[in-house]
């Protein structure tokens, strides 16, 4: 080796790390474009062909459990026609919603088009299920239990009463109430994080809607089943009403 010639290692590194770095930013960048792109225009015409630096991912097929595959990027869950349209013309304005908010699943209420079919465990079965189809659980007789409950709206008003819980065997905690609407006799889910279990007064309060707007929740096609598909829609229902349940809310603070 000639005097003064040398390697330095350090200096080596560096670049070798600088060089790692880079392509993992361009993995990562490419990785996370595997859903919601292409994206769409604010105009709402389908589909913007472009997808910017680095280009959108080749299509990688998944192989899933029992034998299904799911194929990313992917439209499927897509929902078009959404009932919303911008406030204003100019892009990036905010939109609103053109027709039943609760309904029509848009602002806080939206959901995606997931899978019409439960969630399964390890076992095949339903994770989630009530406490007359999920042998072996059962409610600590040091929590409170909702079951026989009124359940109160953010109106003061009565919207049912709690006939059940629904619990998930996978974490096992409770993710539901089911709920006898008033006068219909409807049954419908509640999802626990919006109730406010009240043990002392013996009520359940749901500040999400009003009293009268369980009869709208949406209902589930099996009474000991729900699929992911019915849960997307039931608790994007109570998000709505967060902003939608009554005129004032969606009125500004100030």
């Amino acid at each position: 080796m000639q005097p003064g010639a040398y390697l330095d290692l350090a200096q080596v590194t560096l670049y070798v790390f600088w060089i790692f770095f880079a392509g993992l930013l361009f993995y990562l960048r490419r990785e996370d474009k595997r859903e919601g792109y292409p994206l769409i225009p604010d105009t709402g015409t389908g589909r913007l062909r472009k997808t910017g630096i680095p280009a959108s991912p080749d299509p990688k097929t998944y192989l899933l459990r029992g034998g299904a595959t799911r194929t990313v990027p992917s439209v499927s869950n897509d929902r078009p026609n959404v009932a919303l349209a911008p406030v204003a013309p100019w892009p990036g304005a905010a939109f609103a919603p053109t027709g039943d908010p609760f309904a029509d699943g848009v602002g806080p209420g939206s959901y995606a088009q997931r899978q019409d079919v439960p969630e399964a465990g390890l076992d095949n079965l339903p994770i989630i299920a009530p406490l007359r189809a999920a042998k072996g659980m059962f409610l600590d007789p040091r929590d409170p239990n909702p079951v026989g409950m009124p359940v109160i709206g953010c109106d003061g008003q009565v919207g049912g009463t709690v006939t059940e819980v629904w619990v998930d065997r996978a974490e096992v905690i409770a993710r539901y109430l089911e709920v006898e609407v008033a006068k219909s006799k409807k049954r419908v889910l509640l999802p626990v994080p919006f109730a406010l279990i009240n043990s002392p007064s013996g009520r359940v309060s749901v500040d999400a809607i009003r009293g009268d707007q369980f009869a709208g929740v949406p209902t589930i096609a099996k009474a000991d089943q729900v699929t992911k598909l019915e849960e997307d829609k039931i608790c994007a229902y109570y998000g709505a009403g967060t902003l939608y349940a009554t005129p004032m809310r969606q009125e500004p603070i100030v």
